[in-house]
């Protein structure tokens, strides 16, 4: 106990990393071995890990879950100094040696000045790589030296192997009765709060088709505290998700780095290594069928005892929390007298015993063992039938939990399987083993989007926070979870378990304060209307009433119609937190004369980001056009745009709609004033970027934060992959990170990159409310955005998971305030501008939003009402039937919209504004930004708000009150919030000026050379974006221009680069080389006195992100990510690190050395080709290529016809990276080509069997089609 805390409270993770190694240095463990114990590489499904390597880790991790990143590291404790990267890589840590044994590692290129002739290594860590010096002993260790050292210290493997428990194979599983007795399965999902949405909404598409469910348009129902329907607690609990200061990850295509692997037992000491440790069972995720538990139960290695989970129907409230006083009190026992799995079973339920709430029996027992210090002594499993969403599943697992059966849940989808309206029926158990697949996708989704790898380290870390439930329960069961407006006691929660209790066995006596539930027609479960609108279902914001009105307001052109609309959305029962609030008459209200213009305060709304593709093309013009009459602003959405639209029409375009109402006409500017940047940086070339207003960079989504956006295949016609550069009728997905964008400075340097490319655009960031946002926003401002997005959890989606939809994020008006207060307590505000979105729908929603610090006010679902939408919830299927949310042509001819429906829509908006602002006796909206004192509670509240429950509304109001008067800036001040900058001209913009003088003169072609170093970055964005908007993508034409610089270039060299430019690098280059590039020539070569005797490293990580076009010859290796998301560039580089052409979709990739693990993972389009100079180096490259959507062939130097014309295109590249770059390494490989020892592998998309080109298939596990040998 004199230990601790051995995490010191309030300090940075890297605190928290550095007081848990001095504590395992301290117990006599050597500083990499501490290291590789917290920080261990991605082993479980790397079938390159040496056995003893893995028993390594098995160990350890049955002492201590590892930590994720994103971390580089360099750590010293006197004698070793050691350099480390996280299990991701997503830092880039690059080390130069030199003669006379100086070793320097840093995360950049050219930190220190070295003499270039003394440098006989230059070099890269790799993910979950080491490198350390030794000082005692003067040795440099290697990564596999290291390993190997720590490995064999103590026989880990043998102790892994002798010591785990071994569940009985010979145990059955006991007959499940629910699965012969059809009334008492619906029995039980009444009493466990089931609905028929559960059934065709969720269990349907996991039981059939293993996957996650999906949905559109977003969240419009109430907050689970302002419902008038019983809630299951889990929805009171929001997923948190990272943004900005660390990255989501990606499960789909970075599975390998991921893990569910879930180890029971008691845990050992981190002080101590014992054998014994290594007692435990292994799981390989954390859902387990009957026969697993009853497997568990009938071991003797470690104890078992089950814990009855239920509470006497009778008792209400007061029997609910006794029942967790009594099992809390029972697990603690149980522990103490030496059982080490405790199962906490709700079995039994029945007309006189309710079940208690399992996220609640969990919370009560971990907190409960926390608190005596028994923890890690117990694990705790779950016997239950309550939840059936991965949502809930990852509750029960952040919370504590170690193993779950879902009893309930596998017999629903038995029932599903067996008896599904126009679907065959399916084997049982196959039927639960897609079920159970379904939920371990989403759960290694819910895990991803905060950053987190492994189960182990997700396991009781809480990382959700909660909107309605009281201080209290949270004290008691979830201590330390972020709660916010109060809400929901115990009580609250009982009475809705027995509601849904009573509804299962109404004959039961009951709470007087239970209201009898009607029961379902025919008997069966009642369709509640969480996900789509129902008459007597869950209230939706959006229901008919609500959209048809708006239909009427905006095309009879009667503001008496839009008041109408007002009416219907403002009489509505509480929905969202701003229902709670009010605004403060003026004793003397305005004459309306007196307050700012429509004109004006249109020009503060936007439209929000949906891509075409999306939407119809009918849909995006129409609303870029409503928004550019109108002075606004429409954004583009991830998807790109049509350059012709870049400039307004000159004609009628009838033949660019297939509306036989609507089509833009001459004069029309359908050009979006913002373009975004998404992680996919869909369509994001120089044109596009060169013709904005305004870029936004989209950090999060907010029905969705921590994923990126999809788009089904059956939406990728023709034109909307020529627009976004893929490939026609393949599903397209963007990476849950931006690549490029792993910290807050990474952000920093992405703007820097935009605000070369577009000095006049202003760089806006969008984020997504949640816990923390605030200090994220700062950040943002710090690294010179100029605008902030606060997005709300009930924003609009094309495509999303359910559980996204429903469970990540917060409301707007929570991460508006916090954001509005740290922007002002840090004498931020001013520089920056402050946008809301997600589900605004009113001028009352305008003026809440503005006094809560919004400068401007983004519409979405409102907008698209507006057009046409009818709130079908189709949008993901294509089968939108007014046009909208389709690329069907036949529907797309149903679309009946028009601009001026929106320009009508944003008129009356601003009217209703002028109203508000008269009767607050204010002239203008900007006189009412950030005046949260004008901000009070509702009036009504009490009366209004469908539970008795304690919301804490006056908390809220009293923050915002004391944010207006903590004095400076309340809204934006300065037009934009740029960088001071450097004394004289910056290099970038220096050599464009100098290009385009020369390229005023007729002397061609030009030629210049500087010297460069690595404070110099985004070199030739400033050049780009000059002739973007001269040219188009077109650029300057061919070989125009070539400029040569000698040293370390900074980051983004040669970012967005166009055709006719060719920059050469003697040197080194850093991250993100050729970022976005659209044409021209990257040439990347080291000095001429290099030793080339090996490979060297020559770029860092991300290069080719995005491109487009152009080429890049680097003669030397190069980082992780190599042309992630490479639509048509053409690259060639002697080797890279992991996740090589991950998502590529276009373009040739030309690899003449090693390739890191994952190769062409998500790649569906493009070609890439990886030179064997042996059996060995093919072996190699065929068990590290991602199989998953791509073949292997192997190409030789003579072919038949079919490959000939590939043969010399290829050759011709090697050629040329010889000529231009001097590479050794291309030499021998042509030579040794031309002479039949060695050759290429082809990697491309997986074609239909009748358009596979004739070349010998080669699959991704190193086997040949036939089942020979790979050189056989």
């Amino acid at each position: 106990r004199d230990l601790l805390p051995v995490i010191e409270p309030g300090g940075s993770d890297s605190a928290a990393l550095d007081n848990a190694l001095e504590l395992l240095t301290l117990s006599g463990r050597e500083l990499p071995h501490a290291l590789m114990m917290l920080v261990p590489q991605a082993y479980e499904k790397d079938a390159e890990v040496d056995p003893d390597l893995r028993g390594f880790f098995d160990y350890h991790g049955t002492l201590m879950e590892p930590w994720d990143g994103p971390a580089a590291l360099a750590i010293s404790d006197g004698r070793f100094a050691v350099a480390a990267l996280d299990r991701n890589g997503l830092r880039p840590q690059r080390y130069w040696l030199t003669s006379d044994d100086l070793l320097v590692v840093a995360s950049e290129a050219g930190v220190l000045p070295l003499d270039p002739e003394t440098v006989i290594e230059r070099g890269r860590l790799g993910p979950g790589r080491l490198l350390a010096v030794d000082t005692t002993e003067g040795r440099l260790l290697r990564d596999a030296d290291i390993k190997q050292r720590y490995a064999l210290r103590r026989p880990y493997r043998e102790w892994v192997e002798r010591f785990e428990v071994r569940l009985p194979d010979s145990v059955r599983a006991p007959t499940d009765a629910l699965d012969s007795d059809a009334e008492a399965l619906n029995r039980m999902q009444l009493a466990f709060g089931y609905s028929a949405e559960d059934l065709d909404r969720i269990v349907e598409p996991m039981a059939f088709g293993g996957e996650v469910p999906v949905g559109s348009m977003g969240d419009d129902t109430p907050l689970a505290v302002l419902s008038r329907q019983p809630q299951p607690l889990y929805r009171y609990f929001k997923q948190r998700f990272a943004q900005v200061t660390n990255p989501p990850i990606d499960p789909l295509r970075e599975e390998l780095v991921m893990s569910l692997a879930t180890v029971l037992g008691p845990r050992a000491s981190v002080l101590e290594e014992e054998p014994e440790a290594a007692r435990v069972a292994r799981f390989a995720g954390p859902v387990i069928d009957a026969a697993k538990l009853a497997a568990l139960q009938s071991q003797d290695e470690l104890g078992c005892a089950v814990i009855e989970c239920l509470f006497p129907a009778t008792h209400g409230a007061a029997g609910l929390a006794a029942a967790l006083e009594r099992l809390a009190d029972e697990a603690q026992e149980l522990v103490e007298s030496g059982v080490s799995v405790l199962i906490l079973s709700d079995r039994g339920v029945n007309a006189e015993r309710a079940p208690v709430p399992m996220l609640l029996a969990v919370g009560a027992v971990h907190n409960r063992l926390l608190l005596v210090g028994r923890r890690t002594r117990a694990a705790i499993v779950c016997d239950t039938g309550e939840p059936r969403e991965d949502h809930h599943f990852a509750c029960l697992i952040g919370y504590g939990a170690a193993l779950i059966h879902p009893y309930l849940a596998m017999a629903t989808a038995r029932q599903v399987g067996a008896g599904t309206k126009g679907r065959d029926p399916k084997d049982p158990a196959a039927s639960v083993k897609d079920y159970v697949k379904a939920l371990e996708k989403g759960l290694l989704k819910t895990m991803s989007k905060m950053g987190i790898s492994t189960l182990a380290a997700y396991r009781g870390a809480q990382v959700f926070e909660t909107v309605g439930l009281s201080s209290e329960v949270v004290d008691d069961y979830f201590s330390g979870t972020p709660t916010h407006l109060g809400g929901a006691s115990l009580a609250t929660l009982a009475l809705d378990v027995l509601e849904l209790h009573q509804g299962a066995f109404p004959s039961a006596a009951a709470e007087p304060e239970v209201a009898p539930r009607k029961p379902a027609k025919g008997g069966g479960l009642p369709d509640r209307g969480i996900y789509r609108f129902r008459k007597a279902g869950e209230y939706h914001s959006l229901n008919p009433d609500v959209f048809k009105a708006l239909h009427k307001a905006v095309r009879t052109e009667s503001f008496e119609a839009f008041q109408e609309y007002v009416k219907a959305v403002e009489e509505r029962p509480p929905t969202s937190i701003r229902d709670l609030l009010d605004y403060r008459r003026a004793d003397a209200p305005l004459p309306l004369s007196e307050v700012e213009p429509i004109e004006s305060i249109v020009k503060r709304f936007t439209t929000q980001a949906m891509s075409h593709g999306s939407v119809s093309r009918e849909t995006h013009e129409a609303l870029a056009i409503a928004m550019n009459r109108l002075g606004g602003k429409s954004n583009a959405g991830e998807g790109g745009e049509d350059p012709v639209r870049f400039k307004p029409f000159a004609a009628d375009m009838p033949e660019r709609s297939y509306s036989p109402t609507w089509h833009p006409k001459a004069g029309d500017n359908a050009n979006s004033a913002i373009k975004q940047v998404a992680s996919g940086r869909f369509g994001v070339t120089p044109a596009y970027l060169a013709n904005a207003r305004e870029i936004e960079i989209k950090m999060a989504q907010g029905s969705k934060p921590g994923e990126g956006g999809q788009i089904p295949g059956f939406k990728v016609t023709a034109e909307i992959a020529s627009i976004r550069h893929a490939v026609e009728g393949v599903t397209l997905i963007s990476p849950p990170p931006h690549h490029d964008i792993y910290s807050i400075e990474d952000l920093a340097q992405l703007i820097y990159d935009l605000k070369r490319v577009n000095p006049v655009a202003r760089i806006g960031v969008k984020l997504v409310s949640t816990t923390g946002v605030g200090t994220i926003a700062s950040g943002v401002a710090k690294g010179y955005a100029d605008n902030i997005q606060i997005s709300g959890n009930d924003g609009g989606t094309g495509a999303s998971p359910l559980s996204s939809m429903k469970h990540a994020g917060l409301p707007w008006e929570l991460g508006l305030l916090e954001t509005q207060r740290a922007l002002v307590e840090n004498g931020l505000r001013g520089r920056v501008g402050l946008r809301v979105d997600g589900g605004l729908k009113t001028g009352r929603d305008v003026v809440i939003a503005a006094m809560l610090g919004a400068d401007e006010f983004g519409f979405g679902t409102t907008a698209l009402v507006a057009v046409g939408c009818a709130m079908i919830r189709q949008c993901h299927l294509n089968t939108c039937p007014v046009g909208i949310a389709t690329q069907d042509p036949v529907l797309r001819a149903k679309f009946a919209g028009d601009s001026e429906h929106v320009v009508r829509l944003f008129l009356y908006l601003a009217q209703q504004v002028r109203m508000l602002l008269a009767e607050m006796g204010l002239r203008s909206l900007g006189e009412l930004v950030g005046r949260g004192d004008l901000l009070t509670v509702r009036s009504s509240l009490a009366e209004v708000v469908a539970r008795d429950v304690d919301l804490e509304v006056d908390d809220l109001v009293a923050r915002a009150v004391a944010t207006a008067r903590i004095g400076g800036a309340l809204h934006r001040v300065d037009d934009r919030n740029d960088r001071p900058s450097r004394p004289g001209r910056t290099l970038d913009s220096r050599m464009a000026e100098d290009v385009l003088a020369a390229l005023e003169r007729p002397e061609r072609p030009v030629s210049l050379t500087y010297e460069i170093t690595n404070r110099e970055r985004s070199i030739g964005s400033r050049l780009s974006g000059r002739l973007a908007a001269l040219h188009g993508d077109a650029g300057p034409g061919e070989s125009a221009v070539t400029v040569t610089f000698n040293g370390s270039a900074g980051q983004s060299f040669g970012a967005f680069n166009l055709p006719g430019v060719r920059l050469m690098l003697v040197g080194e280059g850093q991250d993100y080389v050729g970022k976005s590039m659209a044409g021209g020539e990257l040439v990347l070569r080291p000095r001429a006195d290099e030793d080339e005797r090996r490979r060297q490293v020559i770029g860092g990580n991300t290069v080719l992100y995005g491109a487009t076009g152009g080429s890049l010859f680097a003669a030397g290796v190069v980082g992780e990510r190599v042309c992630v998301r490479n639509s048509g560039a053409t690259a060639v580089v002697e080797g890279c690190g992991d996740h090589g052409c991950e998502y590529m979709t276009g373009g040739t990739v030309v690899v003449l050395g090693g390739i890191g693990r994952n190769f062409a993972a998500g790649m569906s389009g493009g070609v890439a080709y990886l030179y064997a100079e042996d059996e060995a180096a093919e072996r190699r490259h065929l068990s590290r290529v991602n199989a998953g959507m791509v073949s292997v062939t192997r190409l030789g130097a003579s072919g038949d016809e079919g490959q000939r014309a590939e043969i010399e295109q290829l050759r011709g590249l090697l050629v040329k990276h010889l000529e231009l770059t001097g590479s050794r390494v291309a030499a021998v490989a042509l030579a040794a080509w031309d002479a039949g020892t060695a050759g290429f592998l082809r990697v491309s998309p997986e074609l239909p069997s009748e358009e596979q080109p004739p070349m010998t298939a080669v699959a991704g596990d190193a086997v040949l089609a036939s089942g020979q040998s790979a050189r056989s």
